[in-house]
């Protein structure tokens, strides 16, 4: 099954989406990797759509990868005595270590560690930033706080920092067995959730040891400050525009989103771009027109892949919202001035021998008009490389190891086929051909690029471009 698009698509799974026959036809309209979201899914749940999704991979021959979100830490006020209350601007408003619960002037922190980073003017977001407080007094029992934008508050609402650098993980007791439930059952990619420094990242990886990869959740204004450094600790980056937008200014997001989208491709890392892409459509079976643009703005600025929230796993339409991804994407592709952006926003390659023979295969191809660049790889280092250059033919990238197709599925442009490690270079050469006019890329005549790893099989030597041809039986030869 080839796409006709470079950019990916990530569909959440849910009460909508949760069944084979839902999981198939999300698959056949567009879905390259799937996530669920540990916030709203148990162990049981967890073992029963992977394994529905590993059915429907290998009726289709084609390696799907599975995100696992954690959750992260929660933080949430306390409760009322009498039910919600109303805050109202200018008023003095209390969060305290008291358990008692709380009225119009005072409710339970129950996190200690807010209560000893907060400084004066720090603020403090309630329910997804409908409510603002800025500290004005503050202690490691007790913070006083003032009410710029006052509303309705009620029961353990969510609690938003930020000014304030938490000296707490990314990942709770929750989160560690979510993380090893997932672990156990062989899933491809874990999001972490909430990271504000390198050291999340590395926590998280020590416990993984290689199982998994990891892509962290941009959500804090934290994590921005030092954005390089998680970048570098990271496996892949998901721009999550939700949460983002509650800490910082909306305003602010978009420039943060090109931001993110540029460091992660200068740095060979796949990026996501996340959250409300077509939220109109967990009702309507069409989205708003501005729903589209936002969507079209993400494949010009070249991310390797938007995600859909809510609107596959709970909304009305899951199917719909899957397709409409992938048209825009297949249009946005086709505009003549998609090409000229992409090749706009390419960074310099680094000095290695693997980038600069990714950037020579771009050349190459390009120069030539060739219809495809296949790439032999081990650990999947070889086809993100050149999806970094973002060439314009496709990308087949070839694999021994199953684990590593079902992680380039999150990887701009890169078409992955499970096969048998080549013998030698010329079995290679000839079995590129082969599986490229299988899967619809070159035709009998034509000429492809094929880029490599020699020896064969060690990871990380991509340092071999060879053109050949494709012959009348399917064969590449010299």
């Amino acid at each position: 099954m080839r796409r006709l698009r470079r950019i990916k698509i990530l569909a959440t799974l849910g009460p909508a989406s949760s069944d084979s026959a839902m999981i198939r036809k999300l698959f056949e309209a567009g879905a390259d990797i799937f996530r669920i979201n540990m916030s709203h899914t148990p162990h049981d749940k967890l073992r029963e759509l992977v394994a529905t999704i590993r059915s429907v991979e290998a009726s289709y021959g084609r390696p799907i990868g599975i995100l696992v979100d954690l959750q992260g830490p929660k933080l949430r006020l306390g409760t009322f005595a009498d039910g919600p209350v109303q805050l109202n601007n200018g008023q003095s408003f209390v969060l305290d270590a008291d358990k008692t619960p709380g009225d119009a002037t005072r409710v339970h922190l129950p996190h200690p560690e807010i209560l000893a980073a907060l400084q004066p003017g720090h603020a403090l977001l309630l329910d997804d930033g409908k409510v603002r407080l800025i500290a004005e007094e503050t202690s490691p029992t007790r913070a006083v706080t003032r009410v710029v934008i006052g509303g309705r508050m009620s029961d353990r609402k969510g609690v938003s920092l930020p000014d304030t650098d938490l000296p707490v993980s990314a990942m709770t007791p929750k989160d560690r067995a979510d993380l090893e439930a997932a672990l156990n059952i062989g899933i491809d990619w874990i999001a972490l959730s909430f990271v504000q420094r390198a050291d999340d990242v590395l926590e998280a990886k020590k416990i993984i040891r290689g199982r998994a990869a990891v892509m962290s959740k941009i959500e804090k204004p934290q994590a921005i400050e030092r954005l390089n450094d998680i970048i570098d600790a990271s496996d892949a980056l998901m721009v999550a525009r939700g949460d983002l937008g509650v800490e910082l200014p909306l305003e602010r997001v978009p420039g943060l989103q090109k931001l993110m989208t540029r460091l992660a491709r200068r740095a060979g890392k796949p990026v996501v771009v996340a959250t409300q892409m077509l939220e109109s459509m967990i009702q309507s079976p069409v989205p708003t027109r501005a729903e589209v643009s936002d969507v079209a703005t993400a494949v010009y600025e070249g991310a390797d892949a938007i995600m859909l929230s809510a609107e596959s796993a709970a909304g009305k339409y899951p199917i719909e919202a899957v397709s409409t991804m992938n048209r825009i994407g297949e249009e946005v592709e086709r505009d003549v001035v998609y090409r000229s952006v992409i090749a706009a926003q390419r960074p310099e390659p680094e000095s290695t021998a693997g980038d600069a023979i990714a950037e020579a295969a771009r050349r190459i191809a390009e120069n030539l008009d060739l219809p495809t660049i296949i790439c032999w790889t081990s650990s999947g280092s070889t086809a993100v490389r050149v999806a970094r250059e973002r060439p314009k033919p496709p990308v087949v990238a070839i694999t021994p190891n199953l684990a590593t197709g079902r992680r380039l599925s999150v990887v701009w442009g890169v078409h992955c086929v499970v096969a048998e490690d080549a013998r030698d270079q010329d079995d290679m050469v000839e079995r590129a051909g082969s599986i490229a006019f299988r899967d619809g890329f070159v035709r009998a005549g034509q000429r492809v690029l094929v880029v490599a790893g020699v020896p064969l099989g060690t990871p990380g030597t991509t340092n071999m471009v060879r053109i050949a041809y494709v012959g009348p039986s399917s064969e590449a030869l010299l």
